[in-house]
């Protein structure tokens, strides 16, 4: 059997070329548990979305050998300033709820962000989500959330 190289979260793995999704590779083959499974295989609730050389992928329906080669990023390969500015504005604007969904909401958000998305502008950050389904807080509080973690720490407001 051959197998695919690619790196996920800064990290070179191999694993076997099986046809595996990616979203089973990272949970059930490299242990990582941030990307979830709320729907698999239909790629309907953006619960497993992942960085792929920087661009939102749903993991549940992207198979595995379509990044070979290539860098994976999910919630855990964010640096760690982002992870808690992320984990900060959502506890400030009470958008996690159940946190299932959370994880892929975040790294979406974050990938918008690097690419200039400005998440102030509510009807973007709509349309960057429209790819998840959240059922427990509907968007207020995540729209909420996305325009506290990009406003500038306070130390650097004028």
């Amino acid at each position: 059997m051959t197998s695919l190289q690619f790196e996920v979260d800064g990290a070179q793995v191999e694993v076997p070329d099986d046809g595996a999704s990616l979203l089973e590779v990272l949970r059930d083959r490299l242990g990582l548990r941030s990307p979830k499974d709320g729907c698999s295989p239909q790629g309907q609730c953006g619960c497993c979305t992942v960085l792929v050389d920087g661009a939102p992928r749903v993991a549940c329906v992207t198979p595995a050998r379509r990044v070979a080669g290539r860098a994976v990023t999910t919630l855990d390969g964010l640096d760690a300033a982002t992870r808690t500015g992320w984990a900060e504005a959502f506890c400030a604007t009470g958008a996690s709820q159940c946190g299932f969904c959370t994880p892929g909401i975040v790294v979406r958000l974050e990938g918008a962000r690097q690419k200039g998305v400005d998440l102030a502008d509510e009807p973007a950050v709509e349309r960057t989500l429209a790819a998840h389904l959240c059922r427990c807080t509907g968007w207020r509080t995540i729209l909420d959330a996305a325009r506290v973690a990009d406003a500038p720490p306070p130390a650097e407001r004028t």
